[in-house]
């Protein structure tokens, strides 16, 4: 295997019909002819994301997930929109090219992008690809230089005035996803009680900054050029971007970096190389990002946990699927482990935190 990102068979259960997804392209995409090969991209465990290969061109199609899905989550025209108006200005989102929301093709809305080719990184590095100290560092830096150029966007002046109320933002997710948890929790999951406790009781003051947000912003949601591994060359998965608290969006891309110097059950966790030689630190990052942006702020914790807890909510939400059998899908077995991991890492930090 190559150190690109490539598809794979379809898993079981989650098969396209290509002779209606072949004709919806044909009729709506110039050039296209011939029939229509359909892989999947085996990663990722929210929307579904599939390469369809129609003549020489390579297209990439997301639709939501089968099984039970919150109400409000996977919404392919809100996705298809907010990435329409941010390729102008942002120049790493693919470029979006129709939108489908006839249910007789798919039984589902979803839409059809261009494929950015280059390396997503997974649990570790592919074959193939090694990074010095110093090459971790920089990449790690890269990282967090474009979620800042993300978040230095004039949402107003693109169009997406109406994709977000920053306004109540803090309460509002925090209040959610709590309210998101105890909907999906299972009888074999953790309460949560003591950390949902701990955010209501400790929401900062609403950002006087807010701005466009990916809130999903990690190494496996970025694409690297194979020329140079060093350059994010794309960004992808917006489906929870939103308008809203930039610094709700990098304690949730935290809640993701695993560091060397983590806890073993933490480090077991881990999905991405961030325990690599070299690689910024959350501290780091949290420095990096205030250096980058002028924004001044105090204590980093309530939004790190809160990263903690949302990231548990979207694993126990997935897992809820898996445990109700609304999916085969064998990855989403484990996610309980994860969830609970989660939780100790959130009461470890409140327990610790400076925030009284």
């Amino acid at each position: 295997m190559g150190i690109n990102d490539e598809p794979v068979d379809v898993r079981k259960g989650e098969e396209l019909d290509s002779g209606k997804v072949g004709e919806f392209i044909r009729e709506n995409i110039g050039g296209i002819k011939g029939d229509v090969q359909v892989q999947q991209f085996p990663s990722g465990f929210s929307n579904l994301t599939y390469m369809v290969k129609a003549g020489d061109r390579e297209l990439v199609l997301r639709r939501p997930p089968f099984g039970k899905k919150a109400k409000t989550a996977h919404d392919m025209s809100r996705e298809f929109r907010m990435l329409r108006a941010l390729k102008p200005v942002f120049p790493y989102c693919p470029e979006a090219l129709v939108l489908c929301e006839d249910p007789e093709v798919m039984g589902s809305p979803f839409y059809i992008m261009e494929r950015i080719h280059g390396i997503i990184l997974r649990r570790d590095l592919p074959n193939g690809l090694n990074l010095s100290p110093e090459q971790a560092r920089r990449l790690s830096e890269n990282l967090i230089r474009v979620q800042c150029e993300l978040h230095s966007l004039d949402y107003r002046a693109i169009g997406l005035e109406d994709f977000g109320r920053p306004e109540g933002y803090i309460k509002r997710q925090v209040e959610g996803w709590s309210g998101r948890y105890r909907d999906a929790r299972t009888e074999d999951a953790p309460d949560f009680e003591k950390v949902m406790e701990w955010l209501h009781a400790h929401m900062p003051e609403e950002s006087s900054r807010p701005g466009v947000i990916h809130n999903d912003y990690k190494f496996d949601n970025v694409v690297l050029n194979p020329d140079n591994p060093l350059e994010i060359t794309g960004v992808l998965d917006w489906e929870m971007a939103t308008i809203g608290d930039p610094l709700m969006d990098l304690g949730s891309s935290l809640a993701y970096w695993v560091q060397k110097d983590d806890p073993e059950e933490t480090n077991l966790m881990r999905t991405m190389p961030t325990n690599l030689d070299g690689m910024l630190t959350r501290d780091e990052q949290i420095s990096l990002y205030r250096d980058i942006t002028g924004y001044e702020f105090d204590n980093f914790d309530f939004y790190y946990c809160f990263g903690l807890f949302r990231l548990a909510v979207i694993a126990q939400q997935i897992y809820y699927r898996y445990f109700h059998g609304q999916t085969r899908d064998e990855r989403f077995k484990m996610l309980i482990f994860g969830v609970t991991i989660l939780e100790k890492a959130a009461i470890r930090l409140i327990e610790e935190s400076g925030i009284s």
